[in-house]
């Protein structure tokens, strides 16, 4: 979906400012949003809203890029400074970036709210950066001619200056920002063709690496201010549980408590540090109500395959799958389960908050800027205007930090205590009280000719929405913020169920009804199930499991059919050249058809995310614990233009870590309506010794970059248990790999 009014118009484009003191402001977004929607970029004294920058230029020429995307350890800044810089002719050394403000016009334009997710950040700025930074570097050309009173046509513009090439005069950018004030802002500003790019393409340094790798950089978690107490959350232990009772005499008896707070969500400690909250928290007498301590993930598993016959949602039918299965020469069934996962964020869910009379300060480390404004608004009862979100750096989020419960909490617990404070998850806290990975029950079943080749396929899939929650949270948000607050929050609580009908069933087959397999009947169908266990998006989303069963029932189709893997995958995939592209150079860089040392084997898995198709060839092999050793993974990926390569293929083998963590360690587990793990003891993340060699392949394209930050996730689980079922003849459908049936199954097989 696109937010009103974020279409581009060309006549009004840009527009300049000079600020007093800091220099040009460039903005390249129309139309202009009110004052109250409009970002403060200013740093003068008495100047007011400058509206719709995304360019800052100072007078010793350094360059400020307004990043309207999180920046979570993904690089997205760095990638598109570069836009920048590119279009602008910057000196790369005086380029800078700042996270925006909560604005209109920085909303996403896929979402309809501003927010970081779907790998979408340079995909949905690269337009828009490129034209500012064009519009920018002609304004300044034709500020330096108009200083020099010669032709356009003699003067051009290189590492932020501008020289005239006759006589070679140069100008700085810097020197020429009052007179590009005055001038006519070019309205079709000439881009960049890409045999033309200087630093698009090229493997630059990420300008956030130094900062951290110093220590410098400041994440939510290290703010500090005169006056700011920490607080410490304990959370109902049953899902869907609350608060009944508390006793907190003894913990407010202890060094540095200031308070005791009940929120909606839990109890809160509020003391001069988290030390001192966290352990006048555990010193709480607190009865809870609520939950039922009969769900749990058995018997989750077992509601869901009893619904699978149940008729559900079609989200894709091609041809006719019966009358397809009807005459098939064989058919092949499977059932893939898939349980709860946690993200697992390095940094903690944390926030600070600090509310006036007049105004709400907030510090959120946030995929959701603009989610988190209306949930303060709505809690302290302010104007949106009166509402500020600052946004720090952020230790991972992959999808968790698009919900609001933990900026709630901070804003609620400051307003209790008339002052600043700063809320810190425990880990444990962050564990249990996830937004987490849906749980899924999956049907397949294919129907083969009487070459082997499936003319006919169903995925038939029951588990939750991860949809729901963040529909919940968001609709405020992408409704006209200049309505009264009371008639947007009654018009989203209208949309919310409309959403949720329309949007769950394809954000829960995503991956799968959009598969690019030529398979001539195609059934996919999705049944919603209704828990009162949290769910949200996590790293690839629903691909994230689609991709596991779509891609290991292809193999299975392989296998029962007698085919080469890749051989089979490029037969279907006629109409798809740049998958058939990447499945062509993963399987030859990593060697497919060669053989390999005693004991290692190869599995192969094709998925595209969003448009952006990924090939990986995984080699594994087994110990004698039968826990399973990844040594390498080949990937090639086309995305586009690869902004930056050096990015691309970190996002890449970050998602194989990603994805591995869910493949062969971590599951989250329910018993007796209580969330199983806590820590990394029991919720374990793969190490850095575990971790493979990951080749990242990347094609050569001239098209508009893709998102990447996500597409590393889908494929790498199947490519590693169809290589386990090269080694052992073991199908695995459930995960993570359970290291103890990998090695039954081993054992029975050289019986």
């Amino acid at each position: 979906m696109k937010a009103k009014g974020m279409e581009l118009d060309r006549r009004r484009f840009i527009k300049v400012s000079l600020v007093a003191g800091t220099g040009l402001l460039v903005a390249c977004q129309a139309p202009i949003p009110s004052k109250a929607e409009n970002p403060d970029h200013s740093a003068g004294k008495g100047e007011g809203f400058i509206p719709n920058a995304w360019i800052r230029i100072g007078p010793d020429d350094t360059v400020t890029v307004m990043v309207k995307h999180t920046e979570l350890g993904q690089g997205t800044s760095t990638g598109l400074c570069m836009i920048v810089a590119e279009e602008l002719e910057a000196d790369w050394s005086k380029i800078r970036f700042e996270i925006a403000p909560v604005a209109a016009v920085y909303k996403n334009p896929e979402f309809g709210v501003q927010s970081t997710g779907g790998s979408t950040g340079v995909k949905t700025s690269w337009d828009t950066l490129r034209r500012a930074g064009a519009a920018t570097r002609e304004l300044l050309i034709s500020a330096a001619a108009a200083t020099w009173n010669v032709p356009l046509s003699e003067c051009l513009a290189e590492n932020s200056t501008v020289v005239h090439a006759p006589s070679k005069k140069r100008l700085r950018y810097g020197e020429l920002l009052a007179r590009a004030a005055s001038l006519a802002v070019p309205e079709e500003p000439r881009l960049k063709e890409p045999g033309q790019f200087k630093i698009i393409g090229k493997p630059y340094p990420r300008l956030d690496t130094l900062d951290k790798a110093k220590g410098k950089t400041v994440y939510g978690m290290d703010l500090k201010m005169d006056g700011l107490l920490t607080a410490a959350v304990i959370h109902p232990p049953m899902v869907g549980g609350a608060v009944a009772s508390v006793d907190d005499r003894k913990a407010r008896s202890m060094p540095g408590v200031r308070d005791v707070v009940i929120l909606g969500s839990g109890v809160a400690v509020v003391a001069e540090t988290f030390w001192q909250a966290q352990t006048a928290a555990h010193a709480l007498s607190i009865q809870w109500k609520g939950g039922d301590p009969g769900l749990g993930s058995e018997s989750i598993m077992a509601r869901f395959a009893g619904r699978i016959r149940e008729k559900g949602v079609l989200v894709r039918k091609d041809g006719s799958v019966e009358k397809a299965m009807e005459n098939a020469d064989r058919r092949i069934q499977a059932v893939y389960e898939l349980p709860y996962q946690a993200h697992a964020c390095p940094e903690p869910m944390n926030c600070t908050a600090h509310v006036l009379p007049d105004r709400c300060e907030v510090w959120a480390p946030t995929q959701a800027q603009e989610t988190a404004r209306d949930t303060a608004a709505r809690i302290t009862g302010l104007s949106l205007s009166a509402v500020r979100v600052h946004t720090p750096f952020v230790g991972g989020g992959f999808g968790r930090r698009s919900m609001p419960d933990f900026v709630a909490e901070a804003v609620r617990l400051s307003k209790a205590v008339k002052g600043p404070v700063k809320v810190i998850w425990s880990r444990e806290e962050d564990t249990r009280n996830d937004y987490y990975r849906p749980a899924f029950y999956n049907w397949m079943e294919a129907g083969l000719d009487r070459d082997g080749y499936p003319v006919a396929w169903i995925h038939k899939a029951v588990g939750q929405s991860k949809m729901d929650a963040l529909i919940e949270t968001s609709a405020p948000s992408i409704l006209p913020q200049w309505l009264p607050s009371p008639l947007r929050y009654a018009l989203a609580s209208a949309i919310i169920p409309i959403g949720k009908r329309f949007l769950g069933p394809k954000g829960a087959m995503s991956g799968s009804a959009d598969m690019a397999y030529g398979i001539e009947n195609v059934r996919v169908e999705y049944v919603r199930a209704d828990l009162p266990v949290p769910v949200g998006t996590w790293r690839s989303v629903a691909d994230s499991r689609n991709g596991f069963v779509k891609e290991s029932f292809m193999d299975e189709i392989a296998a029962a059919s007698v085919k080469d893997p890749v051989d089979l995958r490029l037969r279907l995939l006629k109409d798809a050249p740049k998958h058939r592209s990447v499945l062509e150079v993963a399987s030859t860089k990593a060697g497919w058809g060669k053989r390999l040392p005693d004991g290692i084997f190869r599995g192969v898995a094709l998925h595209a995310f969003h448009g952006t198709p990924v090939a990986m060839v995984a080699e594994v092999s087994i110990e004698k614990n039968g826990r399973v050793r990844v040594h390498r993974v080949v990937c090639a990926v086309d995305c586009g233009i690869a902004v930056n390569p050096r990015i691309v293929e970190a996002q890449i083998a970050g998602g194989v870590v990603f994805g591995l963590t869910a493949t062969l360690k971590s599951a989250l587990r329910i018993k007796e309506g209580r969330v199983r793990e806590s820590n990394f003891h029991d919720f374990p993340i793969l190490r850095m010794d575990e971790a493979p060699r990951v080749e990242v392949h990347i094609i050569k394209s001239a098209d508009p970059p893709n998102g990447i930050g996500e597409v590393g996730v889908p494929p790498v689980a199947p490519a590693v248990t169809n290589a386990l079922f090269q080694a052992t003849g073991k199908r695995i459908r459930t995960l993570p790999v359970d290291p103890a049936e990998l090695l039954s199954s081993i054992i029975c097989s050289s019986q």
